[in-house]
Protein backbone atom coordinates (compact mmCIF):
# COMPACT_ATOMS: atom_id res chain seq x y z
CA UNK A 1 0.00 0.00 0.00
CA UNK A 2 1.54 3.56 -0.84
CA UNK A 3 2.15 5.87 1.69
CA UNK A 4 -0.56 8.64 2.10
CA UNK A 5 1.56 11.43 0.02
CA UNK A 6 1.15 8.99 -3.07
CA UNK A 7 -1.33 11.09 -5.84
CA UNK A 8 -2.53 8.63 -8.09
CA UNK A 9 -3.72 10.06 -11.36
CA UNK A 10 -5.41 7.76 -14.66
CA UNK A 11 -4.91 8.76 -17.91
CA UNK A 12 -7.20 6.80 -21.04
CA UNK A 13 -4.66 6.43 -23.78
CA UNK A 14 -5.95 4.83 -27.19
CA UNK A 15 -2.67 2.26 -26.48
CA UNK A 16 -1.34 1.27 -23.55
CA UNK A 17 2.07 -0.17 -24.98
CA UNK A 18 2.66 3.63 -26.91
CA UNK A 19 2.12 5.55 -24.30
CA UNK A 20 4.73 3.56 -22.43
CA UNK A 21 7.93 4.63 -23.65
CA UNK A 22 6.61 8.18 -23.93
CA UNK A 23 6.64 8.06 -19.88
CA UNK A 24 9.53 5.71 -19.47
CA UNK A 25 11.69 7.09 -21.94
CA UNK A 26 10.52 10.86 -22.33
CA UNK A 27 9.59 11.61 -18.61
CA UNK A 28 11.49 9.25 -17.06
CA UNK A 29 8.52 7.20 -15.61
CA UNK A 30 9.13 3.41 -13.84
CA UNK A 31 7.12 1.18 -14.40
CA UNK A 32 5.21 -0.91 -11.69
CA UNK A 33 3.20 -3.16 -13.13
CA UNK A 34 2.02 -3.95 -16.76
CA UNK A 35 -0.17 -7.11 -16.51
CA UNK A 36 -2.23 -6.49 -19.35
CA UNK A 37 -2.19 -4.96 -22.95
CA UNK A 38 -4.75 -2.76 -21.84
CA UNK A 39 -3.32 -1.76 -18.56
CA UNK A 40 -0.26 -0.21 -16.57
CA UNK A 41 0.67 1.75 -14.00
CA UNK A 42 3.89 3.73 -13.75
CA UNK A 43 5.04 5.76 -10.99
CA UNK A 44 7.59 8.75 -10.45
CA UNK A 45 8.39 10.01 -6.99
CA UNK A 46 5.05 10.27 -5.52
CA UNK A 47 3.10 10.44 -7.94
CA UNK A 48 1.33 7.12 -9.61
CA UNK A 49 0.18 7.23 -13.13
CA UNK A 50 -2.43 4.49 -13.94
CA UNK A 51 -3.24 4.16 -17.93
CA UNK A 52 -6.18 2.03 -19.40
CA UNK A 53 -6.96 1.61 -23.19
CA UNK A 54 -10.92 2.17 -23.63
CA UNK A 55 -13.42 -0.48 -23.22
CA UNK A 56 -10.62 -3.27 -21.96
CA UNK A 57 -11.79 -3.11 -18.06
CA UNK A 58 -10.84 -1.84 -14.79
CA UNK A 59 -10.90 2.53 -15.16
CA UNK A 60 -11.02 2.06 -19.22
CA UNK A 61 -14.42 0.02 -18.91
CA UNK A 62 -17.74 1.17 -20.70
CA UNK A 63 -20.20 2.56 -17.87
CA UNK A 64 -23.43 1.85 -17.53
CA UNK A 65 -24.96 4.65 -20.00
CA UNK A 66 -23.03 3.68 -22.90
CA UNK A 67 -20.07 5.68 -22.40
CA UNK A 68 -16.65 4.60 -23.59
CA UNK A 69 -13.96 6.67 -21.93
CA UNK A 70 -11.90 8.70 -24.02
CA UNK A 71 -8.34 10.43 -24.12
CA UNK A 72 -7.85 13.63 -24.11
CA UNK A 73 -9.49 17.29 -22.95
CA UNK A 74 -7.13 20.12 -20.89
CA UNK A 75 -6.58 18.13 -17.34
CA UNK A 76 -3.21 17.31 -16.70
CA UNK A 77 -0.32 16.56 -14.37
CA UNK A 78 2.04 18.97 -13.90
CA UNK A 79 5.96 17.62 -13.80
CA UNK A 80 8.90 20.13 -12.38
CA UNK A 81 11.90 21.03 -14.32
CA UNK A 82 15.12 22.66 -13.73
CA UNK A 83 15.56 24.20 -16.89
CA UNK A 84 12.43 24.03 -18.93
CA UNK A 85 14.08 25.42 -22.33
CA UNK A 86 16.53 22.66 -22.08
CA UNK A 87 13.51 20.12 -21.31
CA UNK A 88 12.12 21.66 -24.20
CA UNK A 89 14.91 21.07 -26.53
CA UNK A 90 15.65 17.49 -25.32
CA UNK A 91 11.94 16.17 -26.03
CA UNK A 92 11.61 17.99 -29.53
CA UNK A 93 15.39 15.91 -30.41
CA UNK A 94 12.76 13.21 -29.40
CA UNK A 95 10.13 14.20 -31.92
CA UNK A 96 7.90 14.97 -28.68
CA UNK A 97 4.37 16.93 -29.64
CA UNK A 98 3.78 20.34 -27.83
CA UNK A 99 0.22 21.81 -27.52
CA UNK A 100 1.45 25.16 -27.19
CA UNK A 101 4.46 27.57 -27.48
CA UNK A 102 6.58 28.33 -23.93
CA UNK A 103 4.26 30.82 -21.44
CA UNK A 104 6.37 32.99 -19.17
CA UNK A 105 3.94 33.98 -16.22
CA UNK A 106 3.92 35.18 -13.19
CA UNK A 107 5.02 32.48 -10.88
CA UNK A 108 7.11 30.75 -13.94
CA UNK A 109 7.54 29.24 -17.33
CA UNK A 110 5.65 26.46 -18.77
CA UNK A 111 4.61 24.30 -21.69
CA UNK A 112 2.39 22.03 -22.71
CA UNK A 113 3.29 18.42 -24.05
CA UNK A 114 0.89 15.86 -25.43
CA UNK A 115 1.20 11.90 -25.50
CA UNK A 116 0.60 9.76 -28.12
CA UNK A 117 -3.05 9.97 -27.14
CA UNK A 118 -3.06 13.82 -26.76
CA UNK A 119 -3.67 13.26 -22.65
CA UNK A 120 -1.27 16.56 -21.51
CA UNK A 121 1.21 16.81 -19.29
CA UNK A 122 2.38 20.29 -17.91
CA UNK A 123 6.08 20.65 -17.68
CA UNK A 124 7.26 23.63 -14.98
CA UNK A 125 9.91 26.00 -14.28
CA UNK A 126 9.43 27.44 -11.22
CA UNK A 127 10.53 31.37 -10.84
CA UNK A 128 13.39 31.85 -8.93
Amino acid sequence: MPDSSTVSVRYIVNDVDVALPFYTDLLKFKIDMHPAPGFAMLSKGNLRLLLNKPSTGGGGQTIADSTVPSPGGWNRIQIEVDDLEEAIKKMQSMNAKFRNNLIDGIGGKQILLEDPSGNLVELFEAKR
